[in-house]
């Protein structure tokens, strides 16, 4: 199939807004913004919404380019460049980030999303599109449980919280769990199945007939990808040296911290506000909240973990 000028495009679309988000994650990071601000609000849906547009296109080219044959040499040598690179990344974050590294991101996921998808590409669209309002009515119920339906401790470790059934999944700088996201690559394949079945790939190409700098970076968006974030944060790195951001109260920047990832967990603000300043207290009259804010101790450390069973503990019997 000829290839279409719009899906670079909006895959260079994509790496702007992905490239805006990270820049706000890189400005928490050096304390130009609130902790918990590019993990909030509106930045957490917009952080979703990018994820979900990249696989969801990632599910369209999947189409064009193997549909109805599969080129598995072609198909085989973009894995392996995908693969390789999501490697890379956990390699890379591991050392600079020990606590937060990066063991299942966008690029793993698209990865592994891409092999599962091959079993859909010659399924009738609506048995596609099924399967995608089957996990996401599935996900959608069980995120609106408390603990979650399909949640579990056995999936909390590293090695299975990949497939997004872990009641606390460790934490990571980028986490795109199998699950729900391959919806979002199977909605590309049903789109583009049906757009076939359709006869809309003509018109599709005829939209834009011209490569513009959008479509010229999207269609080298993984290099893209792998060079934006370090020269994002050289940049915002560069600027702190010159204007370095105020350092915030060591109590409301843990409180903010504490209460995003709290929130992510259980959608419950008064309970994780009340967790969060127990934990806070504590942390400070042991004079801890510092030393773990500045990575001198890790979350794993046994005094935390043991004030946070403390006050997990005095709220359940508060209630």
């Amino acid at each position: 199939m000829p290839r279409i000028t719009l899906i670079d495009t909006l895959r260079g679309l994509a790496l702007i807004a992905m490239a805006t988000y990270h820049f706000t994650w890189d400005l928490e990071f050096f304390g130009y913004l609130d902790p918990g601000t590019a993990t909030q609000g509106f930045f957490r849906v917009y952080a979703r919404s990018i994820a979900s547009s990249f696989l969801f296109l990632a599910g369209v080219s999947l189409v064009l380019a193997h549909f109805p044959t599969i080129r598995w040499y072609s198909f085989w040598k973009r894995f392996a460049i995908v693969a390789g690179a999501a490697i890379a990344i956990s390699i890379a974050t591991l050392i600079a980030f020990p606590n937060e590294w990066i063991y299942f991101g966008i690029l793993h996921n698209i990865a592994l999303s891409s092999l599962i998808g091959l079993a859909f590409l010659r399924l009738p669209a609506l048995v596609t599109g099924a399967a995608v309002v089957l996990i996401a009515a599935a996900m959608t119920v069980d995120y609106s449980l408390s603990p979650g339906l399909l949640d579990s401790t056995a999936f909390n470790t590293r090695f299975l919280s990949w497939l997004g059934f872990a009641e606390i999944p460790p934490r990571s700088n980028d986490y795109v769990p199998l699950f729900p996201w391959v919806a979002a690559l199977l909605a590309g394949v049903a789109v583009a199945r049906l757009a076939i079945s359709m006869n809309w790939l003509p018109r599709l190409a005829a939209v834009q007939t011209k490569p513009n700098l959008l479509s010229k970076a999207g269609r080298h968006s993984l290099i893209i990808y792998l060079l934006h974030q370090p020269v994002l944060i050289a940049l915002v790195y560069l600027a702190s040296l010159v204007h370095p951001a105020p350092p915030p109260a060591p109590r409301q920047s843990y409180m903010l911290s504490c209460e995003a990832g709290c929130n992510r967990q259980t959608n419950d603000r008064a309970l994780c506000e009340r967790f969060c300043g127990c934990t806070a207290d504590r942390l400070m009259a042991q004079s801890l909240i510092i030393p773990l804010q500045t990575g001198t101790i890790a979350p794993q450390d046994d005094r935390v973990q043991a004030i946070a069973e403390e006050c997990s503990i005095g709220l359940q019997l508060s209630d």
